[in-house]
């Protein structure tokens, strides 16, 4: 597992709009951006089950996403193993911070099943234009 240092931390956990790459049945990429929170070195995206994104998961867990910003150019972009979350222990503490800290969650509430959360292992961590 790769850990994020500090300057990457920072950044990472200041925004929560990321890119979210998978790759479909024929290895073509597919690219979405996505809402997400950085917990125990690990990112966390919610997503309801018929997405496009949660099927390439399923054949091929490999994923990517980056988050950047502009004015001037700063980015973290990770490598990582995802996995798919419906129930449990992890789910449930990940909801509530997903409740606490999104409107839209708020709004829109759901139960355990009824949606997933897509875990992002980092294995490699990239940044640019950070400062220390």
């Amino acid at each position: 597992m790769a850990m994020l240092n500090a300057s990457e931390r920072r950044f990472v956990e200041a925004n929560e709009l990321c890119r979210l790459a998978t790759t479909d049945e024929n290895s073509q990429p597919h690219v979405v951006p996505v809402a997400y929170i950085y917990y125990n070195n690990k990112f966390y995206i919610a997503t309801d089950l018929d997405t496009r994104k949660l099927a390439n998961i399923r054949r091929n867990n490999k994923v990517a996403l980056v988050i950047d910003k502009t004015n001037p150019n700063r980015a973290v972009m990770v490598q990582g193993l995802a996995t798919i979350l419906l129930r449990g222990e992890e789910y449930r503490t990940v909801y509530k911070i997903f409740y606490d800290r999104f409107a839209w969650v708020r709004r829109d509430p759901w139960q355990e099943g009824e949606a997933a959360f897509i875990a992002v292992e980092p294995l490699k961590v990239v940044s640019w234009g950070l400062r220390q």
